[in-house]
This record gives C-alpha cells, structure tokens and sequence, in this order.
C-alpha cells in the first residue's frame, strides 16, 4: 500500500479549536450566575457535580462539598495564588495530568473528563488552560449533573447537564476548527 494511502495518527485531528467569530457566543452565559453567599449556598445544595476552574473548585472544597471532578490549571485570571494543597481530596481520588492549549480543547481533556468521571471522580490538571473543559463536562456527563464554572468578575456559573445542553455543546464543538496539533508528544 502507497505510504500515502492511510492516514497515520500522528496526522489524525486531536482537537477543537475555536475560531475568532465564535468567541463571543462562548462567553456567552449559559446557566444562572451567582455570586457570593447565594453562590455558597447553590453549591452546598448541589448532588452530583463537576467544577471547571480553579478558584470554584477550590471554594466547592473550602465549603466542605467538593465536587466528584474538578478541572483546574493552576492560574486565576486575577492571579491569587492558590495553594495546590486545597485540592488533595479529589487528587487523592484521582489525578489526571493532560496539556491543553488556550483557545483549544484537546481530545486528550475531552476524553480525561468521561474517564475520570466513570473512575469516580477525581481531579484533572491542565497544563496550559482548562477553560474549554467545561464543554467537554457537560457534553459527556449524566443528564441531571450540574456543571459549575467560574466566570471571571462575575460569579459562578450553574449549568444543568440536560439535552438541551448537550445539544447546544455539540453545535459549538460542530462549529470549532478540527485540525492537529502538536501537544509535544
């Protein structure tokens, strides 16, 4: 067979990657924000929930409720620091390490989340960013799951993982540029 005839791995699409004019709709809120002690109390009240971010998954722990799977990078947009000690109680479960570059979600993340989820739970640490983890939690966790995420200067938000969400997810990941990239392996 011609060298050429199949594809290799290597040269397989391994992520989503998010074009300039769809940026926006990304910010976009999805699911109620809250903020402060009303935050507080919506988390406490929560079931079966994931977190995407440092400073939400580390005050889901603060609170005494951890979340069954967090995704955090390590770095606040207002750049508190943050002691890494805070998220042992998912790490102890589970600790997943995977790169994922700004402005992409890598098949890598995409699939550590079903994984880990399915595991138990645990935590997912990002080298690089872990905002478009979000996504990856609500298109493949249990309908019913909240999914909880930071919005910087904002509060938290709450997004129920329903079909309706899931398929609003799918149409953005069906809207992202699929291409390769070079994740250092």
């Amino acid at each position: 067979m011609p060298r050429d005839a199949t594809r290799s791995a290597s040269s397989e699409p391994n992520a989503w990657v998010v074009p300039p004019e769809l940026r926006d709709e990304l910010a976009q809120r999805y699911g109620p924000v809250l903020r402060g002690a009303e935050a507080e109390r919506a988390i406490r009240t929560l079931r079966d929930f994931a977190s995407c971010g440092d400073r939400v998954t580390a005050d889901a722990i603060q609170f005494g409720h951890p979340p069954r799977l967090g995704i955090v990078d390590y770095v606040t947009l207002r750049n508190e620091p943050i002691d890494r000690g805070i998220f042992r109680p998912l790490s102890e479960r589970r600790a997943v390490r995977v790169t994922n570059p700004p402005g992409i979600l890598t098949d890598r993340l995409y699939r550590a989340v079903k994984e880990t989820w399915d595991a138990g739970g645990g935590l997912i640490e990002v080298a690089g960013e872990e905002d478009l983890g979000s996504l990856a939690l609500v298109a493949q966790l249990p309908s019913g799951t909240t999914v909880i995420y930071g919005i910087p200067s904002e509060g938290v938000s709450f997004v129920t993982v329903d079909s309706t969400a899931k398929d609003r997810v799918q149409q953005l990941l069906s809207r992202m540029e699929r291409r390769r990239i070079d994740l250092g392996d």
